[in-house]
């Protein structure tokens, strides 16, 4: 059984070929995608996850906002009982602020320039089927 894993684009950002790339990468490596497209709110990601059953949630942000908006996705999985689905993202994040990302529980951040076969070898070796046999 694959893994599966919602992708967005969090906030006002309106840059979307990062993450379609990734999203297609993923797909791919045979990892089953769920791609919810620009401009989602963290309630509207939070809920499409829960729907979808999916296993991660991977989050692109480039406009700077991903502290609030990561921040915001963590406390609503926690709210939901949800802390077993694993977040990571990516974008334009400084390094001072990925530390401060993973204490909320973000489980890898991927910046700039990272290869993406990286962030397909993390997905397949970190994200397990929740309903694995």
């Amino acid at each position: 059984m694959a893994a599966r894993v919602l992708v967005a684009k969090p906030g006002l950002d309106g840059h979307d070929r990062g993450v379609k790339i990734v999203a297609r990468v993923l797909r791919d490596a045979g990892v089953e995608v769920v791609y919810l497209g620009l401009r989602q709110t963290p309630e509207m990601i939070v809920a499409a996850a829960l729907q979808e059953d999916v296993d991660a949630i991977g989050l692109s942000i480039l406009s700077g906002a991903h502290m609030t908006l990561f921040a915001r996705v963590m406390e609503l999985l926690g709210e939901h009982g949800a802390t077993d689905i694993r977040v990571f993202g990516g974008g334009i994040i400084p390094d001072a602020d990925v530390e401060e990302l993973e204490g909320l529980g973000v489980a890898k951040i991927f910046t700039p320039g990272t290869p993406t076969a990286e962030i397909a070898d993390w997905v397949r070796e970190n994200v397990r089927p929740a309903h694995a046999a």
